[in-house]
């Protein structure tokens, strides 16, 4: 095994979630097919399928500025579930050691729980 090439989430309407990941969240649309009804994404690399199918997934999604993207979410109205907050400090065990690895918590548009992390 070589790593991971694609995740799916759940999606309930395959176009208001298109417009999240896209419009809200950034995210690089690759494709959509109609039918059978799936909206690709690029996530860093590795795809990110939406489709009605999939079960909901947890996301944890990396960002340089926690407290900036927390408060552009907020300006798009995304539900933020858990504020930013210090999970835990590595000890090396993760790449670097004494780094602060931080974390919020929101809502897509189809009610999954995604983390932002730094």
């Amino acid at each position: 095994m070589r790593g991971l090439t694609q995740v799916a989430q759940h999606a309930d309407d395959l176009d208001r979630a298109t417009a999240f990941y896209r419009d809200v969240l950034g995210l690089r649309h690759i494709a959509t097919y109609r039918p059978p009804g799936l909206a690709f994404f690029d996530l860093d690399g590795v795809r990110l399928l939406i489709e009605k199918s999939a079960p909901s997934a947890v996301l944890y999604l990396a960002t340089d500025d926690l407290e900036a993207d927390v408060a552009r979410l907020r300006a798009h109205d995304v539900a933020i579930v858990q504020e930013p907050h210090l999970v835990f400090t590595d000890d090396g065990t993760f790449g670097t050691r004494d780094k602060e690895i931080r974390m919020a918590a929101f809502r897509d548009s189809e009610g999954n729980l995604l983390c932002l992390m730094t």
